[in-house]
């Protein structure tokens, strides 16, 4: 049950959000990751309708409980699913023709207040970090069995640690066998690089993070999502994600390159051989951030991004 007291997660950029996407009655949004509900409700209360899907069952009946709390004759319908599915879940749901896909990559703070999932290094809870508890590797598994130089590897690649740093932090990880509980791992990470670094952020951010990534594939689903959510917009709709890191944000910004050429030929030839047709425009080059004054009221969005693109003209979904 859901405290009536709790303070809801409040989105980022969602003024931003929903002044591209223009929702009104009769439109049609796949909000690709629904967390506590934040950006549904606001489609909604504009008169959009809308399909969530949420990989994560617990969030389910907290958003459930928003959206019924604060909206009337309301056209949306929650699912349990992950977006790397999105055409089979909208499909399925008569969501395969919408103006508008958001992806908020983020993680929504009640997540973090969840006990027993291990996404916070602020409590000792278990090495778990699914969003789907029916998934069958859990973090624990991953510290624990994989070998020194592919532990290496995630960490460089994943949490983005220097060299030195994730050849520490590996040793440490075999060293203290088995991890069980999140204090265990940040156990390992302190012992290998220290308690604090220069930024005042703990050491053990970046190694929650990219093992969160690992465990639930983010970004292998991710790049599954990206061309499905293309394929579902009405032309004129509006492709929308937010990144919180580098890695995410790379892929997004890949893919709206490749999106928006005409041809993608490894190399410049005379002829193009490739076929490929811009498929979207850019709303916005580069990236839209958090105003100072949002940032103030709401810290959590600090690290957000935010690119848009709009379906060109063409075949429809």
């Amino acid at each position: 049950m859901v405290a009536e007291t709790h303070i809801f997660h409040i989105p980022a950029l969602l003024k931003e959000v929903i002044g591209f996407i223009e929702p009104s009655k009769g439109k049609k949004y796949i909000d690709c990751t629904l967390g506590e509900g934040g950006l549904s409700q606001a489609i909604i209360q504009k008169g959009g309708s809308v399909l969530a899907l949420e990989a994560d069952p617990q969030m389910l009946p907290v958003a459930a409980q928003r959206l019924k709390e604060s909206t009337v004759n309301a056209e949306y319908k929650l699912v349990q699913g992950n977006f790397s599915e999105l055409t089979d879940i909208a499909k399925n749901e008569q969501f395969d023709s919408v103006d508008g896909i958001i992806l908020d990559l983020g993680l929504s703070s009640r997540q973090l207040q969840f006990e027993q999932r291990g996404f916070t290094f602020q409590q000792n809870q278990p090495l778990d970090m699914r969003y789907d508890p029916e998934q069958l590797i859990t973090a624990a598994d991953i510290l624990n069995e994989l070998p020194q130089d592919e532990l290496i590897d995630m960490l460089i690649t994943y949490a983005e640690e220097e060299r030195w740093a994730a050849k520490n932090i590996a040793k440490a990880i075999i060293a203290n066998r088995p991890l069980v509980t999140t204090l265990d791992l940040i156990d390992s990470v302190e012992i290998a690089v220290g308690k604090r670094n220069s930024s005042r952020i703990h050491p053990a951010t970046k190694v929650f993070m990219g093992l969160r990534i690992v465990v639930n594939a983010d970004l292998q689903s991710l790049e599954l999502a990206l061309p499905q959510a293309l394929d579902l917009l009405k032309p004129g709709g509006k492709l929308l994600v937010i990144g919180y890191q580098s890695l995410e944000d790379r892929i997004v910004k890949q893919f709206f390159k490749t999106e928006t050429t005409d041809c993608i030929c490894p190399t410049i030839q005379i002829e193009c051989n490739c076929n490929h047709k811009a498929s979207v425009k850019l709303i916005r080059k580069g990236v839209i951030t958090p105003s100072l004054d949002e940032i103030s009221q709401n810290p959590a969005s600090r690290s957000a991004k935010l690119r848009i693109a709009e379906k060109l003209p063409g075949e429809a979904a």
